[in-house]
């Protein structure tokens, strides 16, 4: 339960450079913080591995946890296998942060989520859904067979969602799993829109290059790209 814990207070416990990626495709977060916390992941994970590496010798009948596509599956399966489970656990959060009375329960959806996923997806996949989860152990290992298939499949599928969070987690300010009312540093939230910008009605054209109509306080609406949307270009409230 790291995000309820003081270390995720902090630091929002994402863990996952694929939830972090959906937090800023939602405009939740700076790229500058966004990259600062996918390279912390990412050296997090090799660390825990490679320390695995220099003390438990067992690790190696296992390749010391490298997610490796399943004997008897295609590539192909694999990949969709990946899509299909981080479309799974990015929808179950965008569902629990969205809902008020779910917010709060939202670590805890994480562990009945992966009871659920690991025993059908384990032999086809790994169910890796967290490229840094498959990076440390492939570093430590050598073992890179079908390295691709773990950035590749969950960033797919969070890229798929980011229209549909945008337009459900609107009213979400921390790009947090819990303490949603802890930032001190400033670093988990972007700029919110400006008074009288309503962004409650997203309507969308397109998918990765979406725009969006925003209305300000006199009614007016405009069309807002992604582009726009992430630097916090808002149409004038005034």
């Amino acid at each position: 339960m790291i995000a309820m814990s003081p270390i995720g207070k902090v630091s929002g416990a994402h863990i996952n450079p694929i939830v972090t990626m959906g937090f800023w495709l939602m405009g939740k977060l700076k790229a500058r913080t966004a990259v600062g916390c996918a390279l912390a992941q990412f050296a997090g994970a090799t660390r825990v591995f490679a320390a695995a590496h220099s003390g438990v010798s067992m690790g190696r009948s296992v390749h010391f946890g490298a997610t490796l596509p399943g004997e008897g599956y295609s590539i192909s399966t694999v990949l969709v296998g990946e899509v299909i489970t981080t479309f799974c656990l990015v929808t179950g959060l965008c569902l629990f942060l969205a809902f008020h009375r779910l917010r709060r329960f939202t670590p805890l959806m994480c562990p009945f989520l992966f009871a659920v996923m690991v025993p059908l997806e384990a032999g086809i996949s790994g169910t890796s859904v967290n490229p840094a989860r498959s990076f440390g152990p492939a570093i430590i290992s050598g073992q890179w067979h079908g390295w691709w298939i773990y950035w590749v499949g969950p960033s797919l599928a969070v890229s798929s969602l980011s229209w549909l969070a945008i337009r459900w987690l609107s009213e979400l300010r921390l790009a947090k799993l819990y303490h949603f009312d802890s930032d001190p540093e400033g670093l988990l939230r972007r700029d919110p829109a400006p008074d009288g910008c309503d962004l409650s009605n997203f309507k969308f054209v397109g998918g990765w290059t979406f725009l969006c109509t925003v209305t300000d306080r006199h009614g007016v609406l405009s069309l807002l790209s992604r582009k726009k949307f992430l630097k916090g270009q808002w149409p004038e409230a005034s």
